[in-house]
């Protein structure tokens, strides 16, 4: 069963996140993650969310999407955004 990871992410301080950047993407290449949104334009439909910039990657299974999340990769994406941004994610079973 595939899995998602969704971000929210309010960027504080755009010179710094440019490196997050570079180092998660680094971490998505070498576990598989496929980009399915990473930023662009988000429109409210209902309630009152109001999400700065989202991020949707798509494993082949939970198992995969943490392995990602728990990676020495992505630590040092996540040591990177320190003080960079808020950071809201969640990871969600799919289809």
């Amino acid at each position: 069963m595939s899995a998602l990871i969704i971000a929210d992410v309010t960027i504080t301080d755009e010179t710094q996140y440019a490196e997050y950047r570079k180092w998660s993407t680094q971490a998505m290449q070498a576990h598989g993650a496929e980009v399915l949104v990473r930023g662009g334009r988000v429109e409210t439909l209902e309630g009152g969310w109001q999400p700065g910039r989202i991020v949707v990657l798509k494993f082949p299974s939970v198992e995969r999407a943490r392995a990602f999340y728990d990676s020495p990769e992505y630590g040092r994406a996540r040591s990177a955004r320190e003080g960079a941004a808020i950071m809201r994610m969640i990871l969600v079973e799919g289809v």
